[in-house]
């Protein structure tokens, strides 16, 4: 069972992405209470989760009180995080999930020495959770494992496709790979190979369709042929062997004005390109589920 008219959901924080995973749980029949200690919290819940069965509590433990699943979305500071699930710790009951949006974080570096250690982890969606179907559960050594599959069927519940990691490491994978490939652009950028527009193009017109579809290792199997990945390693990836650099951190100015120029800044622009973001990602997304769909159907 994932969520039913009677599940409670607690949502830790009213950021972009606390209201998001609002969004979600409430639409899919969840009662949630959004707990956050902003003034305004009231306005941003009437004004954004309209309609919705969303109730606003500025304090933690009475929004978290008897809840069936939580999902904590505040600043990354360890510290606070350590207050924030002392808090939830007290006020849930045993095979309450209780997870964390970190993006950065471990769980360990916050659970260790909460009597609910066994009941944590990460549950770290990519933004905007609504839209992007992943989110990766990471636990922690000391995570149930009846928690983690309880955790794994509330996102497949919501909608959303849950990938477990077998064990901790900084910035998970989604995080690892998209530092690589961002640090790589900023790189190129410096170098003056290309222009930030121009390597967005690229991307979408590439490696961005191209993984929508198949993933890096699927790609590398079919880029080798019949012989799949192996043929590929032995023949194109053994000419690969260049460095490929390091962007210059003390040398940013100049890429962030050039991405300013190209996507605008401020609060019109902002609205504007993520408008035209949830846009297209939706369009990918119900393009693909129909593909798929149909494709089942002739099978």
């Amino acid at each position: 069972m994932g969520g039913s008219d009677m599940s409670t959901a607690a949502i830790v924080g009213a950021g972009v992405i606390g209201l998001s995973w609002a969004r979600l749980f409430a639409e899919a029949g969840w009662q949630v209470r959004v707990s956050d200690p902003r003034p305004d919290l009231e306005e941003i819940v009437d004004s954004e989760l309209a309609g919705l069965p969303v109730t606003a509590f500025g304090d933690l433990a009475e929004a978290a009180r008897g809840a069936d699943f939580v999902q904590e979305n505040g600043p990354e500071r360890p510290e606070l995080k350590k207050q924030i699930f002392a808090t939830l710790a007290a006020v849930t009951g045993d095979g309450v999930v209780l997870a964390s949006s970190s993006s950065s974080l471990l769980a360990s570096s916050f659970s260790e020495g909460n009597p609910a250690a066994d009941r944590i982890l990460i549950g770290h969606p990519f933004n905007p959770p609504q839209l992007i179907p992943l989110v990766e559960v990471v636990p922690s050594a000391a995570t149930a494992p009846a928690i983690v599959d309880r955790a794994v069927e509330v996102y497949r519940s919501l909608g959303r496709l849950p990938i477990r990691l077998k064990k901790e490491i900084p910035g998970f994978v989604g995080n690892r790979l998209q530092r690589a490939f961002n640090n790589q652009a900023i790189y190129l950028v410096q170098q003056g190979v290309i222009s930030p527009g121009d390597l967005d193009e690229l991307v979408k017109a590439s490696l961005g369709i191209r993984w929508a579809t198949i993933g890096p290792f699927e790609s590398m199997q079919l880029g080798g042929g019949p012989d799949g990945m192996l043929h590929l390693l032995q023949n194109v990836g053994a000419e690969m062997n260049y460095s490929l650099g390091e962007p210059d951190p003390a040398a940013y100015g100049p890429v962030l004005e050039a991405v300013d120029t190209t996507f605008g800044a401020g609060p019109e622009a902002y609205e504007a390109n993520v408008r035209r973001r949830d846009r297209r990602t939706r369009a990918i997304t119900e393009a693909l589920a129909a593909s798929d769909a149909q494709a089942q159907g002739q099978d």
